[in-house]
């Protein structure tokens, strides 16, 4: 090759570099790291409609270098809305609680560095297709444990979870105990018996026993377990899924619920 081709080939790549300043730059590995587990209000609807999304990404959940999502082959890359593609099942994603979440607490908590977000909620789900032994329990803990193997720290669950548990009374009646169980669990195979586990009280459901799910979520009294509530939020015309504005503002209520612990 002549030398007049390796000289436009630096060329071009020097106008790449400084056109996109991303281009080569190597992540920085995250050094506080979040699970973001549940069904699709987790995963985020925010903005979907008719099985499209709108593609509106609010200000608050903008994309920063400094914020990273484990994707599906176990990597690390900086993390953008849709943050659940890729992730369970094919569906339509949209807006959730995570970005808005990481860029709430990186303003606000001095000691955040860089944020690394584990999405691993899939929609429709029961909470005991997450029990200890199930598909979900086992992906949840496999990406978990891929998300810590090159250093930083496992800050917290966040946890989204519930509406189908709404349709049957014997699966509203039993969700607290499998909620403590599954708490439990995970903390001891994670090997983090004092892992902070935040958990969103419904704002909706499938059926008719929503007030059910919710009594056994805000009766949970395990240490080191906060509770926020997503009860009143605005929903999207499904009465399911929360809006965008909506998941913002549950970011904020999450990142208010990990500061706060985290300060304690």
């Amino acid at each position: 090759m002549s030398t007049s081709w390796f000289i436009r080939l630096f060329c071009t790549l020097l106008v790449v570099s400084y056109s996109y300043p991303e281009f080569g730059r190597a992540l920085e590995a995250p050094k506080d790291i979040f699970i973001l587990a549940g069904q699709s209000n987790m995963a985020g609807r925010g903005g979907v409609r008719h099985g499209k999304w709108d593609g509106n990404v609010p200000p608050e959940s903008a994309p920063n270098p400094s914020i990273l999502r484990l994707n599906p082959q176990l990597q690390w890359e900086e993390a953008h809305e849709p943050l659940h593609t890729g992730i369970g099942p094919p569906k339509t994603q949209g807006v959730g609680p995570g970005m808005a979440f990481a860029n709430e607490i990186r303003a606000k908590g001095s000691m955040v560095g860089v944020v690394g977000l584990v999405p691993c909620a899939v929609g429709g789900t029961k909470i005991s297709a997450w029990a200890r032994g199930t598909t979900l329990y086992n992906e949840l803990l496999r990406r978990t444990n891929a998300s810590v193997s090159g250093g930083g720290q496992l800050r917290a669950i966040l946890w989204y979870q519930g509406e189908s548990d709404t349709v049957r009374s014997e699966d509203a009646e039993a969700y607290k105990g499998n909620l403590e169980k599954l708490i439990i669990d995970l903390r001891s195979d994670l090997g983090h018996p004092t892992l902070l586990f935040i958990q969103v009280a419904l704002a909706s459901g499938e059926g008719k026993f929503i007030e059910t799910v919710r009594r056994g979520q805000l009766g949970i009294r395990l240490p080191n377990v906060k509770c926020v509530d997503a009860k009143g939020l605005r929903l999207e015309p499904d009465k399911l899924h929360l809006t965008t504005i909506a998941q913002i503002h549950l970011a904020q209520k999450l990142a208010a619920a990990f500061l706060a612990a985290d300060q304690s």
